[in-house]
Parts: C-alpha cells; sequence; structure tokens
C-alpha cells in the first residue's frame, strides 16, 4: 500500500519568449515568480488564433484548466488550504490568467473521470463564455484530459500532461498482482468508502480503486490508448520528470521548450515517499532509467514532447506543502506553469 499512497501525489533560453528562469533559492513564492514574469496574459496577448470574435463564444486565449491526477482534491479534508496543484491557481492568477482546478473522483478510470471533468468544463464555458479551454493534466489528469479532448473535442484547444503514464506503469502491474483476489479489491473499495470519504468529498458508491490500477497497468492503457485517440485541430504536448539524481539520458532527449531545457544541469534528489517505487522503475543493475518515482520518462511522452523537468511526481505539483525540491536543485514549479501558460499563448491558445 505504501506505492499507492504514495501516487498521491539556470539561465533562460532565447528561442522561448518572455520564460521566467526556472531556477530559484528553493520552491518558488508568488512574489518571487510574479515579480519579473513577462508571459503573455489572458488579456495582454496579440494572438487571436483561428476562429477567433466568432459569434458563438470567444476565442483564444483561452482559460486553463488543472486536471489532478490519482488521489486527487481540490480542498483536501475540508482544510480549505490543502490543494493539489499548490498555490499554482492563486500565482497564475497574478500573472492575469483565468485558471480553473475541478475536482473528479480520485479513485476511478478515467472515462468515469473525463465525463465529471467534461462536464465542469460545459459550466466554465457557459459562465465565461468561452468557446473552448485549455487542459493540463497531472498525471491521471492527463489521461481524463485526453478523454475530454476525444469525446468533446469542440470544448478543447489544448492537452498538456505533466507525468502522465500514457504507455502505462510498472507500478501498476505490480500492485495488480497484489490484488489479483476480487474480493480483495472489493474490501479496499470498501475502505476508501469508510476511511477516504472524511478526506475526499468526491468519493461516492462508485469509487474504486482497481479501476485505475488496471487503467495503469499494460492491457487497461493499451486498451485506453486505442479508444481514445487523439483528435484533429487538437494541440497535445507532454512533459515527463526525472529524479533520484537521474541527468535525463535519451530517453529526455529532444524536448522541445528552452524553458525546460534550461534546467538540463539540476539533479532532483527523489522524494523519500517515492524512493522504493523509483527504484523499481529505474531498472536493474547497469541500468538507469529516468522516472519521477512513479512514471517512467519514456512512458509519459504524448504529441509534442517539450522534456524532462527535474522533479519527481511530487514536486511538480509542489507537495508536500511547497517544500523545496531538495538538494541542490532550485527547479521552480510555479515559474513552470507561468512559462507553461507562455508556451500556449505564444501558440496562439
Amino acid at each position: 500500500m505504501g506505492a499507492l499512497l504514495a501516487l498521491a501525489c539556470g539561465t533562460q533560453a532565447t528561442s522561448d519568449p518572455g520564460y521566467q528562469n526556472l531556477g530559484g533559492s528553493g520552491a518558488a513564492s508568488s512574489s518571487s515568480s510574479s515579480s519579473s514574469s513577462t508571459t503573455t496574459t489572458g488579456t495582454t496577448t496579440t494572438t487571436t488564433g483561428a476562429g477567433g470574435g466568432e459569434p458563438d463564444g470567444k476565442g483564444p486565449p483561452y482559460p486553463i484548466v488543472l486536471a489532478h491526477g490519482f488521489f486527487g482534491f481540490e480542498d483536501f479534508a475540508g482544510l480549505g488550504f490543502v490543494d493539489y496543484f499548490w498555490h499554482v491557481k492563486a500565482h497564475l492568477a497574478t500573472v492575469g490568467e483565468i485558471v480553473y482546478t475541478p475536482a473528479v473522483d480520485p479513485f476511478n478510470d478515467s472515462a468515469f473521470r473525463g465525463e465529471q471533468l467534461a462536464l465542469a468544463i460545459s459550466g466554465i464555458l457557459a459562465h465565461t463564455g468561452y468557446r473552448k479551454v485549455n487542459l493540463v493534466g497531472h498525471s491521471q489528469g492527463g489521461l481524463d484530459a485526453r478523454y475530454v479532448a476525444h469525446m468533446y473535442p469542440d470544448m478543447v484547444a489544448s492537452v498538456v500532461t505533466l507525468q502522465t503514464p500514457h504507455a502505462g506503469t510498472p507500478i501498476a502491474d505490480i500492485a495488480l498482482k497484489v490484488l489479483s483476489d476480487p474480493s480483495l479489491n472489493d474490501v479496499l473499495d470498501l475502505l476508501l468508502l469508510l476511511a477516504g470519504q472524511p478526506l475526499w468529498n468526491q468519493i461516492g458508491d462508485t469509487t474504486s480503486l482497481a479501476k485505475p490500477m488496471y487503467l495503469f497497468s499494460q492491457q487497461g492503457i493499451a486498451e485506453f490508448n486505442a479508444t481514445y485517440t487523439d483528435r484533429p485541430g487538437i494541440y497535445y504536448a507532454s512533459v515527463a520528470g526525472r529524479s533520484s539524481h537521474d541527468p535525463g539520458g535519451p530517453d529526455c532527449e529532444g524536448g522541445s521548450a528552452g524553458f525546460i531545457a534550461a534546467t538540463s544541469g539540476y539533479l532532483d534528489p527523489i522524494e523519500p515517499l517515492l524512493a522504493a517505487t523509483a527504484a523499481v522503475l529505474g531498472g536493474g543493475p547497469g541500468e538507469s532509467i529516468p522516472n519521477d518515482g512513479l512514471v517512467r520518462a519514456r512512458d509519459a511522452k504524448w504529441g509534442e514532447f517539450l522534456g524532462c523537468v527535474p522533479a519527481d511526481h511530487m514536486d511538480l505539483i509542489g507537495h508536500l506543502f511547497g517544500d523545496a525540491p531538495g538538494g541542490t536543485n532550485h527547479f521552480d514549479y510555479q515559474a513552470f506553469y507561468v512559462n507553461l501558460v507562455a508556451w500556449l499563448r505564444h501558440k496562439g491558445l
């Protein structure tokens, strides 16, 4: 269960316009990232993109929707201050962005969660008057976003996935062997209902731990990829993570985003909660397979590959509770999101 619980959670490149340095003295604060921001914002961009000004709704720049991953939440345990994307929504608001963070069932497959996300997006479009949104999904949130883009392409301008297991993760296959007894699955799902509901207000009687575990397996993800294919006209991009002091290597080569390439000299120490799973994913003796503790870099690629960030699976969303990545890694996750949105704006999205 330790591996399952863990799932809960330089210089600027001159080729990228208006990007912030992703390095800093630990985790960025809102003031430190926004003070030097030159990103194109939802109110100042001069790019209109295709279809702007049509009478059926406002065109680009489109709102940003952050989709959380497995074990995700918007407000954890009703505390009012523990959010999945730690302070990212508020930080992007300081640079003029319109950002939403819908909460979906934390333990379910991406068809179920995707329908919940689509319903939330429909409400966002009705409220804001925009025709589409830009989806940014972390971990399973990236699969949810791909589902929405496939099923409801008219609502989606882009899908950017962060540390998403598009090719599955061996950790899920290992977990399925442990959970191979159907009666054990039923017991775990019952425990989620009894113990999880005080912490995750999205939990209901359809919540199931076994469903997402199957989705992340080799068989489950193959079925998902064959069913929910990419739609023409939607921009797809992906970001992988590397940790355990891994410099990346071939699996991280070819990234197209200069603001990520600028962090190539940073080495990330793995979060202790993810150390065991990172070791499994890293390969055997003499091997070094870059991963973020839960997803291998090679398995996180989809669409245009933007690169590998020096961050484990929790660092990229600012957890635990906004702590620094550790060691000499000064990766600034809040600046990352500002830069990522600037990348989308530069593309007219």
